[in-house]
């Protein structure tokens, strides 16, 4: 991981608001997952963090990747296309799904000729990928359990396992291909018997659409939900994988292939925020730090991905707790109201937060007229 001292070093040379992306850390990251579920074909998430970058680390290391929209597709093909020749791989179904389920009728012309392999969860999706993508092949994606995950799916996207098999059949008279089925657990799942739930339930599906006359599907997509280590209430890695690798291995055999989606597992970790106190006040008798970077910038996790993240002081010193602001001049830029932090610091004094990596930095705005931070790599 990156030094405190780095981190600092970092700080003083490119000046704040910094987003540090350590790329040893996403290699570790990857191969753990590659340890621990080596049935399992990683698609990395682009929305996690979409910058090519890190697309060009996970793409050296063996990953694939789910895309939900055509910059993303792009990002992930023109990387791959800058590739010396010898070292591409085959990179349309291998290394990309389109995992979408609700696609504009523009997007499915434009990855038709790709012959991609897409998500769908209704009716009326068959009919549009009949039209402008006939080449593709689909998964089904189906709804399953969301118990006690930070930001839950399954009201949005999902077909009903009792109209599953009906949706596939309806896909296949269209003259398309089904390839197998997909589902999500739910960001950020710590309940882990939602993924047994959600590969019983598929392979029920794949067992009523054998009985029912189509037995053509060979791939499961267990989709995301990877637990990030965020704090000591998240079982590690290893726990799920075990549970994940018993349900395949007992209810898929060898040649279907499995698939998944990590985004938050793959970067979470991987990227820190360094920050500048550019202002302090008492309200209320709780000191206040207003610093340069905020929710609507590296901090947008806080409102769209429901997640809390820790901001630390670079020197020791005894805390309390303060609130932390951020640098807009609206009320909704409020970082944390509760932070254990020293209450002497002064202004132009460096925070910092670990492990905000996924949906953060991706979903910076120039609200207010400030800038994203700066995004620094280091170890490439």
């Amino acid at each position: 991981m990156v030094s405190r001292a780095q981190l600092q070093k970092l700080a003083q040379r490119h000046g704040t608001p910094l987003f540090v992306v350590d790329h040893d850390e996403i290699r570790r990251n990857y191969a753990t997952f590659k340890r621990y579920l080596p049935r399992v074909q990683a698609y990395y998430a682009v929305k996690a963090e979409p910058l090519p970058e890190i697309v060009e680390t996970l793409y050296k290391a063996g990953a694939s990747f789910d895309v939900a929209s055509m910059p993303e597709f792009r990002i992930v093909h023109e990387n791959i296309k800058r590739m010396p020749a010898k070292k591409r791989q085959a990179w349309i179904w291998d290394k990309i799904i389109y995992a979408n389920p609700i696609k504009a009728n523009a997007t499915l012309r434009e990855l038709d000729p790709y012959k991609p392999l897409v998500t769908y969860d209704n009716i009326e999706e068959v009919r549009k990928i009949k039209r402008h993508a006939p080449h593709a092949g689909l998964a089904l994606r189906i709804r399953v359990p969301n118990t006690g995950a930070m930001v839950e799916l399954s009201s949005k996207f999902g077909a009903a396992p009792g109209e599953s098999v009906d949706l596939i059949l309806a896909a296949v008279e269209a003259g398309l291909v089904v390839e197998g089925l997909s589902f999500h657990v739910g960001s950020q799942t710590t309940n882990f018997e939602n993924f047994v739930q959600a590969i019983n339930l598929a392979a029920d599906i794949f067992r009523e659409a054998r009985e029912r006359g189509y037995s053509r599907m060979n791939l499961v997509d267990i989709g995301g939900g990877f637990p990030a280590p965020y704090d000591e209430t998240v079982k590690p890695f290893k726990l799920l994988a075990e549970k994940i690798n018993a349900e395949l291995e007992r209810l898929f055999p060898k040649d279907v292939e499995i698939l998944a989606e990590p985004g938050r597992f793959m970067i979470a970790t991987a990227a820190t925020s360094v920050v500048t106190i550019l202002g302090k006040a008492v309200r209320d008798g709780k000191v206040c730090y207003y610093v340069d970077d905020g929710v609507y910038h590296t901090y947008s996790g806080i409102i769209f991905d429901h997640c809390h993240y820790h901001m630390k002081s670079f020197r020791k010193g005894p805390e309390q707790i303060c609130g932390v602001f951020g640098p807009t001049c609206d009320a909704l830029d409020v970082i944390s109201m509760s932070e254990k932090l020293p209450a002497d610091l002064e202004l132009g004094e460096l925070l910092y937060s670990p492990n905000i990596g996924a949906y953060s930095h991706a979903s910076s705005t120039y609200f207010n007229g400030f800038p994203p931070a700066k995004v620094v790599h280091v170890n490439r």
